[in-house]
């Protein structure tokens, strides 16, 4: 019995210490981008893995205002959350056709959405390009949430199909016996219950949408309305040439806070939408 006992407080400990480690190599870069923020270039150089002793919240400052972030970081959540509400509303609605109604070409229509992740995006620049041109939605907010609509559609379908899958199907037939229309079940019903899926399919797709540099790069020129991660690569090699490193990193850290942010936010739902989507489809 002792043996026994013993064994699982070293498996226990093992566990914990396999876990902390990895908590810290998930948190080390993070607190070392964050000090350095509060650096001046001189302290960074001389010794980078030294806390600051006097902080620079000036970087922030600098970084906000002089290098034009400000108004990015306000373009790329215009864009990503608007981009991000209509690609959840119809990944979940194409979702929830596939994994609860059956209809001839409907494995077809499902495989198809999933060959869109296998697509890489340099592919697609030159045609869209020209689409875009055509189109008159060169330069404009409205053509690049249209083509991360449709670029993105493809990952959270695959998660809310498996989602969907899960849930009884006798809801969705009790609802119809109180007279609820087939829309109504999938509003009503539905939708609330793959709530988990949802936040974990929104969080992905924002993580995506908040660092993706080609498309923004190419499809917005103009620089009032260049989004964020477009705004730190123009940042990047001025503060090189004007030696203000501070700026720089306060910028990185300015760029990671939300993502940290809702993923910390929505970790248990996460957790629960991946848990309850893995399932055969």
């Amino acid at each position: 019995m002792r043996r026994i006992v013993a064994a699982r407080t070293v498996s226990r400990a093992c566990r914990y210490a396999l876990l902390g480690g990895h908590g810290l190599l998930v948190l080390f870069p993070m607190l070392w981008l964050l000090t350095t923020s509060l650096k001046d270039t001189w302290s960074i150089f001389k010794d980078p893995w030294k806390l600051p002793e006097t902080l620079q919240w000036v970087n922030y400052s600098k970084a906000w205002i002089s290098g034009g972030l400000g108004w990015k970081f306000w373009n790329s959540m215009v864009v990503d959350l608007v981009a991000l509400t209509v690609i959840l509303l119809v990944a979940a609605m194409a979702a929830y056709a596939l994994a609860r109604f059956k209809f001839p070409g409907n494995r077809v229509i499902y495989y198809l959405f999933l060959s869109g992740m296998a697509l890489p995006v340099f592919l697609a620049i030159v045609p869209l390009f020209m689409l875009m041109t055509d189109l008159h939605l060169l330069n404009t907010r409205v053509g690049l949430i249209t083509i991360y609509v449709a670029y993105m559609l493809s990952f959270p379908i695959f998660i809310l199909y498996g989602f969907f899958k899960t849930l009884p199907g006798e809801l969705a037939e009790a609802a119809l016996i109180d007279g609820c229309t087939p829309f109504g079940v999938f509003w009503r019903v539905m939708l609330p219950l793959a709530k988990p899926g949802l936040v974990t399919a929104g969080i992905f797709v924002f993580i995506g949408l908040w660092n993706e540099y080609p498309l923004a790069l190419v499809f917005l020129s103009k620089g009032e309305l260049q989004t964020l991660p477009v705004g730190i690569a123009s940042l990047t090699m001025t503060q090189r040439y004007q030696a203000d490193w501070g700026a720089l990193f306060a910028a990185l850290t300015i760029s990671v806070i939300p993502t940290v942010f809702f993923y910390t936010l929505f970790q248990r739902q996460i957790q629960a939408g991946l848990t309850a989507g893995a399932v055969k489809g």
